[in-house]
């Protein structure tokens, strides 16, 4: 059957509809109507089972295709709401919209770009508890500033006991946030409870003794039947953030944490993995496909990138298109943190700042553990280095009065 609808006006409301960048030596035509296909009531022969009526009410139909260049087109298909779950269930979703597409024989490459989700499949989801304004209260963090965090480094190996003093100092240098890394869990060298335990007494005597309002995210990411029983353990013993590896552990992993009525603290989602999906620009799943997925699932933070400033590879106008993924208005699904991590150290706060704006968290692990003059120097260092941003002065001058600032863009 002819899944081509060009042209054809749709209902918006009753269709998700999905941008495709394809690479084919088959007539786009053809290539848009095998991801139709494949992706809703065909298959690779004419069938007696597929009714006219199945057909005209379950069948994804072919928007529009534009030619970008030599067997490469961006080709829309819409899919009817009713393929998909009502429950709101991301993995039967992503099975629909990116699925076997990516390994039809006759295409030789294919990238989900983009997803836009009718205002009914978006009210299945709860989406974040928290968002941008929730956490700003949850830390009394003045509006136009960013959050500033770190990473604790390295990223396995230090004990519960040294992975708190190291929250404790970042918290004394200022810093907002901080988090465990991706490949930290429950390893028998640091024990989750006993962690947890110590960290969040750090940061009760950082409260104490200067005021100042601190989260760590405490990475929970495990097996899907096992990931509510551990967060319960973690914030049993006093943890005041979750992070979760949504690549790795699923978004359904997210979505049983925001949707647990017990848990009342926000939820770090990191990306880790993500370019194994994101980073050929011509095959896999955008990060604005994942940033919005991550926002419905109930992320309240999410790693972008740096906009072209850090380490990691990536490109400013990309990581703006998953942060407005995470930040424009999406009927009643809160605004998420854009964070902004990999390679940071204080000369990039200013650049940084300039394209994403301060509506950010601001990661640095080795630009705040690498500083002369230690932990709390780096943190001070960075907090320096937004407050001269803000104020438009340059690092160089701040410098001037700011030992610790100093100090950082001389060794980076």
């Amino acid at each position: 059957m002819n899944y081509l609808a060009l042209g054809e006006q749709l209902e918006k409301e009753k269709y998700v509809f999905c941008k495709y960048r394809v690479v084919t030596d088959l007539p786009l035509e053809k290539a848009a109507n095998e991801i139709a296909a494949e992706q809703s009531t065909g298959t690779w022969t004419a069938t007696t089972t597929l009714t006219e009526d199945i057909f005209k009410k379950l069948g994804a139909k072919v928007t529009s295709i534009e030619k970008v260049g030599d067997g490469e087109g961006l080709i829309e298909v819409a899919y009817p709401n009713e393929d998909l779950c009502r429950v709101g269930d991301i993995p039967q979703i992503l099975s629909v919209i990116a699925g076997n597409l990516f390994g039809l024989e006759e295409l030789k490459s294919v990238r989900l770009e983009d997803v836009i989700f009718s205002k009914e499949i978006v009210s299945w989801f709860k989406g974040p508890k928290f968002g941008i304004e929730g956490v700003r209260k949850l830390l009394k963090h003045p509006q136009g500033k960013p959050f500033i965090g770190t990473i604790v480094k390295p990223k396995i190996g230090l004990s519960p006991k040294d992975t708190a003093k190291y929250v404790y100092e970042a918290g004394l240098g200022g810093l907002t946030n901080s988090k465990d890394d991706e490949t930290l869990v429950d390893q028998k060298f640091c024990p989750l409870e006993e962690r947890v335990r110590l960290i969040a007494e750090a940061i009760d005597k950082v409260k104490d003794e200067t005021g100042h309002r601190m989260l760590h995210a405490t990475n929970v990411s495990t097996r899907a039947d096992k990931i509510v029983e551990v967060a319960e353990r973690a914030i049993k013993a006093g943890a005041n953030q979750l992070m979760v590896d949504v690549i790795t552990t699923s978004y359904a992993g997210i979505q049983a944490l925001a949707e647990e009525k017990s848990f009342k603290v926000p939820i770090h989602v990191h990306r880790t993995t993500h370019a194994a999906l994101t980073r050929n620009p011509k095959h896999g799943i955008s990060m604005t496909v994942i940033a919005k997925l991550s926002r419905l699932a109930g992320g309240d933070g999410l790693h972008v990138g740096t906009f072209g400033v850090g380490k990691m590879h990536g490109k400013p106008e990309k990581d703006k298109e998953a942060q407005h993924a995470l930040i424009d208005d999406w009927y009643k699904i809160k605004p998420v943190i854009p964070v902004c991590s990999g390679g940071m150290h204080p000369r990039l706060v200013e650049p940084l700042i300039k394209i994403a704006g301060p509506d950010i968290q601001i990661q640095a692990g080795g630009g705040v553990s690498g500083h002369p003059m230690g932990v709390r120097g780096g943190a001070a260092a960075m907090v320096q280095a937004v407050d001269a941003a803000l104020q438009g002065i340059s690092v160089e001058e701040y410098a001037k009065t700011h030992k610790e600032l100093e100090l950082a863009i001389k060794k980076w």
